[in-house]
């Protein structure tokens, strides 16, 4: 007896909704199996990893500072991909939003006006549309591969963003630690309450629901969905495939550049040399668990905070590598990769036939 996969007549919705719950379920016993194979308790571990993080107050607002900028993202990003549009470099266009936005804090920190936030917000869209426009520029005029071009910027604006703190823009009263001036209390996102969480996750929210009235209740969202599924349909109806890709990556570029503008002026309050622990890598995770639906993003975005959380937790109380964090995303996206073939195939059992006797 053997597996086949066998071609459904049409996607499944059921898989549609199960292929993500049954990713994470297996994601799961892999991480368990790999505490074992630690030495760790598994049980100890688990609670370390998923639960401890949420047993208080503090934790929530962090579990929300971190999943934040993973929402922003991934909401950004799901537009590109259901066009079928591959931005694979947000976390570039998070650094590049992140120096565009701190242009005022760190140049013309004298400028303190109410108009300075809303000026830094901007910037920092700007700053990743600049970032985003080059990989669409080259995909449409010259047909190169979007993949290529926007994982390579990341480097690219990561050593900008690395020549900046360590040169022209640091601290001339920061004792020679490669980082830029702390910014004014007129250039830090409002906090709510007393620990880190800031206005970062309502940009967040108000992006959730822009993108879902864009998706489902727009003649734009319809043109992107079209021209993702069946390009030559969408030519048909007078869709631009180059003008969808442009607009996918403006658009996914202005929220990452946001959400980079948000790290810096909400959470981190200065420039460092490292400003993300891979945000705009795994927003990519978040947006396919989400199912690319702004209101699955959410909680896909608030799993992928805990796993950055739990890996800390996970260090503190059992001793394990923080790496935990990496090993559990990359799992996690294997599985929903694996499991989404079952949208479109079935496995399916086959009974070998007997062997016939040689005569």
């Amino acid at each position: 007896m053997r597996l086949e996969l066998e071609k459904r007549a049409e996607t499944s919705k059921r898989m549609s909704v199960l292929s993500p719950l049954i990713a994470i379920a297996l994601t799961g016993i892999s991480v368990t199996l790999m505490f074992i194979a630690l030495g760790v308790a598994p049980l100890a571990g688990l609670h370390a990893f998923f639960v401890e993080p949420l047993t208080s107050v503090w934790s929530w607002e962090e579990l929300l500072v971190k999943a934040g900028p993973l929402v922003l993202i991934a909401v950004g990003l799901s537009v590109c991909f259901l066009s079928n549009t591959w931005n694979i470099g947000a976390e570039g266009q998070f650094t590049m939003g992140a120096i565009f936005g701190s242009v005022i804090p760190v140049l013309y920190f004298d400028f303190t006006s109410a108009w300075a936030l809303p000026l830094m917000i901007l910037m920092g869209a700007l700053g990743g549309m600049v970032w985003a426009a080059i990989p669409a520029l080259l995909r449409t005029k010259f047909n190169t591969n979007e993949i290529l071009v926007s994982l390579m910027l990341v480097y690219v604006a990561q050593y900008l963003l690395d020549f900046l703190v360590r040169g022209p823009w640091r601290d001339p009263d920061g004792f020679n630690f490669p980082e830029s001036r702390l910014f004014d209390a007129a250039h830090v996102l409002p906090k709510f309450g007393d620990g880190r969480l800031h206005l970062g996750i309502a940009l967040a929210v108000v992006a959730v629901l822009l993108i879902w009235f864009l998706l489902a209740k727009s003649l734009k969202g319809f043109e992107i969905k079209v021209i993702g599924q069946a390009p030559r349909a969408g030519r048909f109806a007078g869709f631009s495939q180059n003008r969808t890709i442009w607009f996918g990556f403006l658009l996914s570029g202005a929220f990452a550049g946001i959400a980079g503008l948000s790290e810096v002026s909400g959470a981190i309050e200065q420039l460092t040399p490292v400003i993300s622990p891979g945000y705009g890598f795994t927003a990519i995770i978040v947006a396919f668990l989400g199912r690319l639906n702004p209101i699955g993003i959410v909680f896909a975005g608030l799993l992928l905070g805990l796993s950055y959380l739990g890996g800390e937790a996970a260090q503190v109380s059992v001793g394990i590598s923080n790496k935990m964090t990496n090993v559990f995303q990359g799992m996690l996206l294997f599985y929903v990769l694996a499991c989404d073939i079952l949208i479109l195939y079935r496995l399916r059992l086959v009974r070998s036939a007997p062997a016939k006797e040689a005569s």
